[in-house]
């Protein structure tokens, strides 16, 4: 099991990362107390393959040497690493300005907030020293953090982007997640033909009266080169999901052929897709 810790000062973005890590498929736990962590992995490593946890100053024994063995007997057992988020102090004064919020040793120990990153600094510097990787905060965004996890744990700055062609028909309604909805009702209809009524977009039958249409075969090679050309782009928008909706009148020929069509041809092109048929699955 693969196991990653971010700590580092309140307010340098350890969230933020988590969510980052969570997106990249990650099972993430958020401020574990460090103590506990020898047991959650000896029950995460049962069905967990890649876990992120953040620790919070809060959460870290009293003395050094626990925490030096904690992670040393950790990192024996499991392939461990540990980043560290940092950031300027004027920078750290500035968030916790804006936010409003306390700063966790300004409530615990009733301390100003200038007092409470300086006594902060202090305490997770055994934390630092560990580190596998240290990452400045102070001038990055969001997505840049982001960018720097990935580049840090899978060599590569853009995520795999995921992509989900599916089906539907509609009269059952139009699907809520839908990035891009494709009406295909215009297109020859084997419902009436009643031979191939009964069966589906999947059936070799089907998929022959189909394909010997122009009408069709134009709209599948359209409809994948405007997918292909703004594919590149989509895919550095730090977006997770593309779903892509193909809709027919009842979901069962025309739509079912398309997607499984254009879902075909983005696998063959080594892209991470996922085909669905949503009124068959309603149907069964």
């Amino acid at each position: 099991m693969e196991i990653i810790i971010i700590s580092g000062r309140s307010g340098a973005g350890k969230s933020v990362a988590l969510r980052a890590l969570e997106d990249m498929g990650y099972y993430c736990v958020d401020n574990l107390p460090l103590d506990l962590l020898p047991q959650l992995t000896k029950i995460l490593a049962k069905n967990q393959t890649a876990v992120a946890i953040s620790l919070d100053i809060r959460n870290l024994p009293e003395s050094a040497q626990s925490l030096e063995q904690i992670l040393t007997d950790i990192q024996h057992h499991y392939a461990t690493q540990i980043i560290f988020l940092d950031s300027d102090r004027s920078t750290l004064i500035r968030r916790y300005s804006d936010s409003r919020r306390l700063h966790p040793l300004s409530s615990a120990n009733d301390l100003s907030l200038e007092a409470a990153i300086d006594a902060e600094h202090q305490q997770l510097e055994p934390l630092l020293q560990h580190a596998n990787f240290v990452i400045d905060t102070t001038y990055i965004s969001t997505h840049t953090l982001a960018e720097k996890l990935r580049e840090f744990l899978w060599g590569k700055t853009e995520k795999e982007l995921k992509i989900i062609v599916e089906s539907f028909g509609f009269k059952y309604g139009i699907p809520l997640d839908a990035d891009y909805v494709f009406d295909v009702r215009f297109l020859p209809n084997p419902h009436w033909d009643p031979e191939l009524r009964p069966m589906t977009g999947l059936d070799k039958p089907v998929a022959r009266f189909l394909n010997s249409h122009d009408d069709v075969n134009n709209f599948i090679y359209l409809t994948r080169n405007y997918i292909e050309t703004w594919l590149p782009m989509l895919e550095q928008n730090n977006r997770n999901y593309l779903t892509i909706a193909i809709g027919c009148t009842g979901g069962k020929h025309r739509s079912v052929y398309i997607a499984q069509q254009l879902g075909e041809y983005f696998q063959a092109k080594g892209k991470n897709v996922k085909i669905q048929h949503k009124s068959l699955e309603k149907n069964k």
